[in-house]
C-alpha cells in the first residue's frame, strides 16, 4: 500500500462494489456463458471473426446483458428483433440470447459454485468495521443469486442490480445513474462514497459520476487501461487496502 492511499480514503463513507471480478471470480463464469451462446451461434450462421473471449472485454464486459448482446451483434453487423423479456431463452431476438446466456451462467454456477476473493472480503469486512456503509452496484441481473451463493448477502443491505435498474428506469453503465442510485438510497452525495471497479465501463461511470474516489481492481484488463478510463488507484487486489480503511471516515 502506498502511504497516500489512506488520506484518499479518509473522507469516504461508504464503498460501492461491483460484484463480478471485485467480489467474486464470476467473471470467469460470464466469460464461459457468453462463449457457449456466441461461439456456435456465429458458427451457425458463417460468421467471421468467429467468438473469442477478447470480444468479451470489447464489447460485453460490465455492460448490462441485453446490451452486452446488442454490442456483440453490432461488432457483427447482426440486426435482430429486439423482443422482451418474455422471449424464450436462445429465441433470435436481443433478449432471447441474453436470456440463454442467462441460462448458461445459471448452469454453470450450480456446477461449480463460487467463492468470494478473499482480499475482497477482508477489504469489505475492514470497511463495515471502520463505520463505512456499503453496497453492491452490478449490471448483472444475478447480483442477490450469486451474492447468496457467495455467503455474502448478509452485508450488504443495499444492492442495485440489474433488476433494479431495470424497475427503476436506470441507463447502466458506462452511464452513472445506477450507482448515483445507491449512493442516494445510502443518504449521500457520490463524492462521499468509494466506487470500486474491475471493467472499464464501471471505471467510466464512476469518474463521469464524480464519485469521490476510484478505484480499479486490475483482474486482467490492464492497470494502464483502468488509470485511463479515470481510476484514481489500481490494484491487482483489494487485500492491498485493507490498512487504507482501518481508520474510520474523517466527517468534520
Amino acid at each position: 500500500m502506498l502511504p497516500d492511499h489512506a488520506s484518499l480514503f479518509d473522507p469516504i463513507r461508504a464503498v460501492l462494489f461491483d460484484l463480478d471480478g471485485v467480489l467474486t471470480p464470476t467473471v470467469d463464469i460470464h466469460v464461459m456463458a457468453w462463449s457457449r451462446l456466441f461461439t456456435p451461434y456465429l458458427a451457425e450462421r458463417g460468421v467471421e471473426p468467429g467468438y473469442s473471449d477478447d470480444d468479451y472485454f470489447a464489447y460485453i464486459d460490465g455492460k448490462p446483458r441485453v446490451d452486452g448482446v446488442r454490442a456483440l451483434l453490432a461488432s457483427r453487423d447482426i440486426v435482430v428483433p429486439e423482443g422482451t423479456p418474455d422471449d424464450e431463452p436462445g429465441s433470435n431476438t436481443v433478449w432471447g440470447l441474453g436470456l440463454r446466456k442467462n441460462h448458461e451462467f445459471f448452469a454453470s454456477l450450480e456446477v461449480n459454485g463460487v467463492v468470494a476473493y478473499p482480499g475482497s472480503v477482508d477489504f469489505l469486512d475492514a470497511s463495515i468495521r471502520s463505520g463505512r456503509l456499503v453496497a453492491v452496484v452490478s449490471s448483472s441481473r444475478n447480483a442477490v443469486s450469486v451474492l447468496d451463493a457467495a455467503q455474502l448477502d448478509d452485508r450488504f443491505v443495499v444492492v442495485v442490480d440489474g433488476l433494479v435498474a431495470f424497475d427503476a428506469g436506470l441507463p447502466g453503465k458506462p452511464a452513472p445513474d445506477t450507482f448515483v442510485y445507491a449512493a442516494e438510497l445510502l443518504g449521500l452525495t457520490p463524492a462521499q462514497c468509494a466506487v470500486i471497479e474491475d471493467a472499464h465501463s464501471g471505471v467510466q461511470a464512476a469518474r463521469e459520476g464524480e464519485f469521490g474516489l476510484v478505484v480499479g481492481v486490475d483482474r486482467g484488463v490492464g492497470a494502464d487501461g483502468l488509470f485511463a478510463s479515470g481510476a484514481d488507484i489500481v490494484v491487482s487486489d483489494l487485500a492491498e487496502l485493507v490498512d487504507a480503511v482501518s481508520e474510520p471516515a474523517v466527517t468534520a
